[in-house]
């Protein structure tokens, strides 16, 4: 064998090397995907047949079905945000369960907490009302009717 049949040789024995690589490598990445994994993303969704339940509880083929989805994506490498992500572009923000916090849904998450602090505020003005309203206004003395007065009186020094 000659010096340029041996470097032939090499060069098409590194080609079939690459296009084995090459395609092993055009192939989608599979991972190992944990049941853990899938309902950790799937309970960030709303089922859309149950609408209060999520994907990872609903019992729907529809939920079974988006489960399945969430393990294919998660398998083929992509991160949970993604995941997600690819529901919210398909269903919009209501898919999920609990809204993101930002722009109008933010006055979902601040609702409770101004209302908590109203009401705190609320309890602690009338309290200190009504505590003040009592300090202000002492017992006054029975009023008794003279008359009424010097009956006791005698009465008292009559003796039993």
């Amino acid at each position: 064998m000659s010096a340029r049949g041996a470097a032939l040789g090499l060069a098409l024995a590194l080609a079939v090397a690459v296009a084995v690589a090459a395609g092993a490598a055009a192939q989608a990445p599979t991972r190992r995907v944990t049941e853990q994994q899938v309902h950790d993303v799937a309970a960030q969704l709303r089922c859309v047949v149950c609408q209060t339940l999520s994907v990872a509880d609903s019992p729907s083929e529809m939920a079974s079905q988006m489960r399945a989805i969430v393990r294919e994506r998660l398998e083929a490498g992509e991160p949970p945000e993604r995941v997600v992500q690819f529901f919210v572009d398909r269903y919009g923000e209501w898919i999920l369960l609990a809204p993101p916090r930002r722009g109008f849904t933010l006055l979902v998450w601040a609702a409770p907490v101004v209302a908590v602090a109203a009401g705190l505020l609320l309890a602690a003005v009338l309290l200190a009302r009504w505590t003040r309203r009592r300090r202000a206004a002492p017992a006054a003395p029975p009023v008794v009717d003279p008359a009424m007065r010097e009956r006791i009186r005698r009465e008292l020094e009559s003796g039993p």
